[in-house]
């Protein structure tokens, strides 16, 4: 059987565009993936309850319904159908009050003026600076660095309005809300949408990724794949396989083949070597792809230095419960949204972020929730809820804020008692909520990992979205491309820009770079 011209290593997201882009191009493509079954950090299971379909790791995709990567693939051709809750996002507060992010402007302005009067008007404001700019964003975003034609066009859009512009994006969440609202329902869909990522409300960068965020909301939702997100890994894998290309699933990576300073191949977990034409493509983490399957031999000194001071994002807890009735929210705003963030206010998330900057394990948890049956009524049978959520505890744990001694260790013990606190912060908002649950599940950092080594320590963005390590810092300083010192070889993974979240963008630029050498050096 002839060689492929490219090996993809890893069957997420990424490595599935990357191999279609490739595919789209006449290329032989083969992807390996360690797991039994492709998808990386999208898939889903009845691992909880055989009624209810959980997704394993992401659920709602907001990247994907605006990225252009994943629009001209035409997946719907291929089964994928998306689905909406009634609602976007709410932040419940003890009070009653619940601002909610709608794709209805009106609906979202009328939540903000019930904190506010003139909030409404001012989120009305923000969200015409999206339909000015959302589009030449988005280009900026999910091209390779430098957006030479989308940078282009949004100077030319905003004039000497680009440098107030780059002002508001680079604010944090809490001063964002600020300069924007009177009242504290706007501030909280800012802030809180920010920590979807790690960025805390006086993060650089929080404000306009927590606006880019709520303008993707009210713009385009926060779908969900009808059945579950594994239904988006098997359109892309459906979609490749009619353009001849090949998922192997079981077939660890463990080294890229290095000869004379060019990937010539992959070598798997059974000791077979599998050659690589042209390309190889790797959907790994940096770190891992660097030091495990490459070698440092291979690296020059300054990128091994850099690798001391890659940071990954926070770690992450899941937990999935099936219920038997929806959630009993006591505010109304709550009941029709497919995502809900718990938390007291913007001072309460500062004090998460905090918490976890010094390492301690969050008394509080800040929780977002997933209604899922609210998104899309095929995941649990008619009158229950197959629901979710998750909160952030620190990459390496030193202490506990809680009363517990929590040592991150993540065994049955501690993994019962973070799950009880983020249960106590949905049963204040939504009383009777532990009588509903008719199962549970809980994925602690460890458990995470397992089930997707790309997710370090269950770090789910593949690195922290923080200023200092995005465009051209990610994810060592360099140009913000997916070159690699290694010729041939290609980074394909959420530690490239543009970063983490579904929406394909490291996959096309990593195989777009492929083809682009190719070009160049065709005899290669």
């Amino acid at each position: 059987m002839p060689a492929p011209d490219a090996v993809v290593i890893g069957a997420g997201p990424n490595g599935l565009v990357a191999a279609n882009v490739l595919a789209d191009a006449g290329w032989h493509v083969v992807v390996l993936e360690a797991q039994d079954e492709p998808g990386g950090a999208v898939r889903s299971d009845r691992g909880v309850h055989p009624d209810y379909v959980h997704d394993l790791f992401s659920a709602f995709y907001p990247l994907a319904a605006a990225s252009p990567v994943l629009g001209s693939l035409g997946l719907e051709r291929h089964g994928l159908r998306w689905s909406h809750a009634p609602d976007v996002v709410a932040h419940p507060l003890a009070d009653g009050r619940c601002p909610v992010l709608s794709r209805d402007l009106r609906r979202t302005a009328d939540s903000l003026d019930g904190f506010a009067p003139g909030d409404g008007a001012a989120w009305e404001r923000l969200h015409r600076l999206w339909r000015r700019t959302g589009d030449d964003l988005l280009a900026c975003l999910f091209t390779p660095f430098p957006p030479a034609l989308a940078g282009l066009r949004l100077t030319a859009r905003m004039g000497p309005d680009l440098l107030r512009l780059a002002r508001t994006m680079l604010l944090p969440a809490r001063r964002f809300g600020d300069e924007n609202f009177a009242g504290e329902g706007g501030r909280l869909l800012i802030a809180g949408n920010a920590l979807h990522a790690d960025l805390g409300p006086e993060s650089a960068l929080g404000g306009g990724f927590g606006w880019l965020m709520c303008m993707l909301g009210q713009s385009h939702g926060f779908p969900v794949p009808v059945g579950g997100a594994g239904r988006l890994t098997e359109a892309l894998v459906a979609r490749l396989r009619e353009r001849g290309g090949d998922v192997r699933c079981g077939h660890a990576v463990t080294r890229v083949v290095v000869r004379a300073g060019r990937a010539v191949a992959v070598r798997i977990d059974d000791g077979t070597e599998i050659p690589a034409r042209r390309a190889v493509l790797a959907d790994v983490p940096a770190p891992l792809l660097y030091r495990r399957l490459v070698g440092e031999e291979h690296l020059p000194p300054r990128v091994r230095a850099d690798l001391d001071h890659f940071q990954w994002d926070f770690a992450t807890v899941k937990i999935d419960w099936a219920l038997a009735r929806p959630v009993p929210w006591a505010c109304d705003g709550a009941r029709g949204a497919g995502t809900v963030h718990i938390a007291e206010g913007v001072d309460a998330l500062t004090r998460f972020a905090g918490q976890l900057a010094m390492d301690q394990v969050p008394d509080v948890p800040f929780t977002v929730l997933g209604q899922m049956t609210r998104a899309d009524p095929s995941r649990s049978p008619a009158g229950t809820e197959s629901a979710w959520a998750y909160t952030h505890v620190p990459q390496h744990v030193r202490a506990d804020a809680g009363p517990d001694g929590l040592r991150g260790r993540w065994n049955e013990r501690e993994k019962e008692v973070i799950a009880d606190r983020v249960e106590a912060g949905v049963e204040r908002l939504a009383p009777g909520f532990r009588a509903a649950v008719l199962a549970r599940r809980v994925l602690a950092p460890p458990d995470l990992e397992r089930r997707n080594a790309a997710l370090i320590g269950g770090a789910v963005n593949q690195g922290t979205t923080n200023l200092h390590q995005q465009l051209v810092f990610r994810p060592l300083p360099g140009n913000g491309r997916p070159r690699t010192p290694i010729g041939a070889l290609y980074l394909a993974s959420a530690t490239a820009h543009p970063g983490g979240g579904v929406h394909g963008g490291p996959g096309a630029n990593a195989a777009r770079a492929a083809l682009r050498a190719h070009r160049l050096t065709p005899w290669r």
